[in-house]
């Protein structure tokens, strides 16, 4: 009889708390392993593809390049530099305007659209002005900027402003005015004022929001760096990619695009970090990986 109470009681110590979370953890490791072999899996095979179809012949290699060169060039830039100078100097340069441009598109995007959101009036007033500009193909007014500004960083911070500004604005507004109006109710009936409000419970609620248009803005701005120095610069990885394409050099554009490739992705990974570590009281969603 004891034999049979211990057989029976050992599945339901396997389902305590502790064991379910220990094998949750397990899983989500696993998962993680399986997703992050999968996707190098990818990357080698599409890598290995296309130098085969080159080196076959199956594709211009002349017009599009193989792997190989592209990475003989990368190792070209960063020992012996560009034309324009250290390879390490251009990624900077184009880093720098696309960080400014970013830093003032966001700032402006969150003062702004939290104004829009709190103040009904201000946004019936200004709001179509605001779809016109968003209407326009901003990409076109880089041309613009460099004859305003030159050729000097600033009017690539421009472009990267103008493509930074329209969706962090407009998560910004839509958070602003998608906050619980119990919170500003109580908050209210409590004695705070509209400044309270804003700081203490518009501003959290709507910082969400916000991060969801900080991981597709930074490419933007990086997007409006490269488009202000491929139509004229005297540094950056965009003037790269210029000069590439004029002296017929595919290799050294798809360089340059591989170099704004990894700084975008580091770039992701690291607000995806911060996000992670600014909103750990939120449950995770289905299928994500925290």
């Amino acid at each position: 009889m004891p034999e049979t109470i211990s057989a029976t009681a050992a599945p339901a110590l396997d389902k305590t708390p502790g064991t379910r979370t220990r094998a949750r953890a397990r899983a989500a490791r696993n998962r993680a392993i399986l997703v992050q072999t999968s996707r190098a899996l990818v990357l080698l095979g599409v890598i290995g593809l296309w130098e085969w179809l080159a080196r076959a012949a199956v594709i211009d290699p002349f017009n599009f390049s193989m792997p190989s060169k592209i990475w003989d060039q990368l190792k070209q830039w960063a020992l012996h530099g560009t034309a324009q100078g250290s390879l390490w100097e251009q990624i900077w340069y184009t880093l720098y305007e696309a960080l400014l441009g970013w830093g003032i598109g966001v700032v402006a995007g969150v003062v702004l659209g939290i104004a829009f959101g709190r103040v009904a009036f201000l946004a019936d007033v200004l709001g179509p002005y605001i779809k016109v500009l968003n209407a326009l193909p901003r990409i076109v007014l880089a041309p613009i900027f460099l004859i305003w500004f030159g050729l000097g960083p600033a009017s690539k911070v421009a472009s990267a402003v103008v493509l930074v500004f329209f969706p962090v604005f407009f998560n910004a507004f839509q958070g602003a005015r998608e906050v619980d109006r119990n919170l500003v109710a109580n908050s209210r009936i409590l004695g705070a004022s509209n400044r309270q409000v804003t700081l203490q419970v518009v501003i959290p609620s709507a910082t969400s929001w916000i991060f969801t248009s900080l991981h597709v803005s930074f490419g933007f701005a990086l997007i409006g760096a490269i488009v202000g120095e491929y139509i004229g610069a005297t540094k950056g990885l965009g003037l790269l990619v210029s000069s590439s394409q004029g002296t017929f050099n595919a290799a050294g554009v798809y360089a340059a695009m591989v170099i704004l490739a990894v700084v975008a992705l580091l770039a992701e990974g690291l607000l995806t970090f911060l996000e992670k570590r600014l909103f750990r009281w939120k449950p995770a969603q289905p299928g994500e990986d925290r």
